[in-house]
């Protein structure tokens, strides 16, 4: 694998790094700046190697197929995916001018491409305003890769899409003898997910804890975390799923009855690895304006018109006691709404059970958790906060490997 830090002969060359500055914006103010400022190790360094860089990235949904069923919803997703205040704000963050071309193809790109001195920073328009990017598209990969004599992946929360500025770009330039290589984000990804797939004697017991609403959209990850884990905690709405399965009543808790079946199986399968519930924090309404009760309650026993949004007391002792014997761990996925003030005990627990377990080596893998923990003043206490949610589960459940990671290998 090649690094940014490993590449030579770069002054003059055209760069293309792909880096992820999906940052969240409200009426063209970024709102949190973190994923541009992730991205500056990256930059500096091609920047202090005289390379001309090109920089890529998407920027929200746009979703082309409303073309004709909705064309208004499209003009709006295009209007809030605009990356001008990107370039500012990383402009600032460089103390340097970046360049902002509002096109993604055409004789205007080609043109601010050309005018490149070397160390100076190009910024494209968001790449989903091209259909063909998230179809991977030939014609559109070649178009980009043409613009570029080396390209760097730096945009860990996009490599487990095999787009045409994450796989094409890459893809092509590899062929051409041009080289590709990782940024400094990617590879601190790579060398920490990996150790929670490749897992040593040494980093045992290994505890996984997931969360989140949905069973299905993590099946692959809970079947490939208890080939590899000693014990993995299961909270969150997810956690019902399993409970409904094993006879226990839900209420009106969310349960995916379709993955009722897999769920006893799995629990059946993994003899005593899963660790569920045993209480629930339960209200009678999720709206905090019409809500009349909240109490505790065990799982065995939620009566209808109730649901549960968060692990209760006991619940958060049993995880806090399995958390302090393990020596690494992997959590995806809130305990409960921790959005709201009556249900974050059991996330806070969590976050609280990592900071005191100081021999562990603990990663969180992103998203609501990533979300949480910086919420709640956590993210100094874990070993690795990753960037990108879906790309670390998909490289757990992939064994390590993602397409955009892979290209580059």
């Amino acid at each position: 694998m090649l690094t940014v830090k490993e590449m030579n002969d770069l002054e003059g060359k055209r760069v293309i790094v792909r880096v992820d500055f999906n940052v969240p914006l409200k009426e063209g103010t970024i709102r949190d700046d973190n994923r541009i400022v992730q991205a500056l190790p990256t930059i500096k360094e091609l920047i202090a190697k005289g390379a001309k860089l090109i920089l890529m990235s998407h920027l929200g949904k746009v979703q082309h197929k409303l073309a004709k069923d909705d064309p208004a919803k499209l003009a709006k997703q295009i209007k809030e995916g605009n990356m001008a205040p990107v370039a500012v704000r990383l402009g600032e963050l460089l103390g340097k001018p970046v360049a902002f071309v509002p096109e993604t193809r055409g004789e205007a790109l080609v043109e601010a491409v050309n005018k490149l001195q070397n160390g100076d920073v190009l910024l494209l328009q968001n790449t989903r305003y091209e259909p063909g990017e998230e179809k991977n598209d030939t014609e559109l990969s070649k178009i980009w890769a043409s613009l570029g004599d080396a390209f760097v992946m730096d945009a860990f929360g996009s490599a487990h899409r095999a787009h045409a500025s994450t796989y094409g770009i890459p893809e092509i330039l590899k062929a051409e003898g041009k080289p590709v290589a990782v940024g400094y984000l990617v590879e601190k990804e790579i060398a920490n997910l990996t150790r929670c797939v490749d897992v040593k004697d040494t980093d045992r017991p290994y505890i996984a804890i997931l969360g989140g609403l949905k069973v299905s959209d993590k099946i692959k990850v809970i079947d490939s975390l208890l080939k590899k884990c000693d014990k993995v905690l299961i909270g969150g709405a997810m956690a019902f799923t399993f409970l409904k399965a094993l006879g226990h009543s839900a209420g009106d808790s969310p349960v995916e009855d379709d993955q009722l079946a897999y769920a006893k199986n799995c629990y059946l399968k993994a003899t005593g690895k899963i660790v569920l519930p045993v209480d629930t924090v339960v209200t009678d309404s999720f709206d905090p304006a019409i809500r009349t009760t909240v109490q505790t309650i065990g799982t065995a026993s939620i009566p209808e018109g109730f649901q549960g949004l968060d692990v209760g007391p006991k619940t958060r002792e049993l995880f806090a006691s399995e958390i302090a014997k393990a020596k690494m761990i992997f959590w995806n996925g809130p305990m409960g709404v921790f959005e709201q003030d009556s249900f974050q005990k059991g996330t806070l627990a969590i976050c609280e059970a990592v900071a005191k377990n100081e021999k562990a080596f603990t990663v969180c893998g992103g998203g609501d958790s990533a979300a949480a923990i910086k919420q709640f003043g956590f993210v100094d206490d874990f070993s690795h906060v990753s960037t990108g949610g879906g790309a670390a589960l998909e490289m757990i459940e992939n064994d390590g490997h993602l397409p955009g990671i892979d290209v580059v290998l």
